[in-house]
């Protein structure tokens, strides 16, 4: 039985299909087969059940899995473990979030202090997330919306206001603020239902006293951002106390009080390298400063610092 069996393994037994399988390991497909086939042979059983394309893992394939999962995860937290010994600068981190809205700034700060620090970074869905860090897939997970499962730490690093935005010439786009109630007969612009923001939103209105009425679904903030302004409709967006002016036009929400909640979260079982426990204190102090209304929060500085000392002492 060979390592490299067990990864193909694993991937096919997530997509219970072989193309697909084929093709985001990027080897071809009768390699694929060949070695899934080679690997039920030593094993002595079938690991999935066959109906002419069609795979499905059974359940000799589904205990396997298991233990196919804890081999990999102890092997990988083996080699990050290594890598820690060689120091942190060489250390890679793994994070998972529905979207980079609120973490590229930080993200590219870290970055400027620890060039050579490896990231590795999914776009997930909350079940996606939560299934990455059971199975030790990832470091960290950045959600404003709470996952949940045994083992997993959560710490709350950024508390950010939600605004009502408003198409230009809207009726209320001249008011600094508004109660939810008063657009209960507005179309929204509001995310997909498989995005983490679209349940937290709904329950903003549910709270109002309505259903919104989406009349348009997307998956990024930039693009509700453009089509309030297009005129389509309302919609529900984030700001901190720092952002900077925005062409949209945004409105206090007086009630009720609509409020996200960032959460920096780790499961207290997987190993965190050097680096990925350096990366949660940089998370931290960067939005505990920019909360605080530093004008420059003191992780910046550093950065700053960093740079001017790179640009006076140039790698040979």
């Amino acid at each position: 039985m060979e390592l490299l069996q067990l990864h193909y393994f694993r991937t096919v037994a997530r997509l219970e299909h072989m193309t697909k399988a084929a093709q985001e390991l990027r080897i071809a497909q009768p390699a694929l087969s060949k070695t899934i086939s080679r690997l039920e042979e030593d094993l002595g059983v079938p690991l999935f059940d066959r109906q002419g394309r069609q795979i499905r893992l059974n359940m000799f394939g589904q205990a396997f899995l298991k233990k196919v999962e804890t081999a990999l995860t102890a092997l990988e937290e083996g080699r990050r473990e290594v890598a820690d010994m060689a120091g942190m600068e060489r250390g890679s981190i793994y994070v998972a979030t529905p979207t980079l809205h609120r973490l590229s700034e930080p993200l590219g700060a870290f970055l400027a202090l620890h060039p050579n620090v490896n990231f590795r970074i999914t776009q997930a869905s909350l079940e996606e997330m939560s299934r990455l860090m059971e199975n030790g897939d990832v470091d960290f997970c950045f959600t404003a919306v709470p996952i949940e499962g045994a083992g997993i730490h959560q710490l709350p690093v950024l508390k950010e206001e939600v605004f009502l935005a408003v198409p230009p010439g809207h009726r209320l786009a001249s008011r600094k603020s508004v109660s939810l109630s008063e657009v209960a007969h507005d179309p929204f612009v509001g995310y997909k239902e498989s995005y983490p923001f679209r349940k937290m939103n709904d329950e903003f209105c549910l709270q109002a006293g309505f259903k919104p009425n989406v009349v348009c679904e997307v998956d990024e903030p930039s693009a509700i951002s453009s089509l309030v302004q297009a005129g389509l409709g309302v919609a529900f967006v984030g700001a901190c106390k720092t952002d900077k002016k925005s062409p949209l036009i945004k409105l206090d929400i007086e009630s009720p009080v609509c409020q996200r909640t960032y959460q920096l979260a780790w499961h207290e079982k997987r190993y965190l390298s050097k680096a990925a426990k350096k990366f949660r204190e940089f998370v931290v102090k960067y939005f505990t400063d920019m909360q605080q209304g530093a004008a420059a929060p003191a992780v910046l500085q550093e950065v700053a610092a960093s740079q001017a000392t790179n640009k006076k002492n140039p790698a040979v």
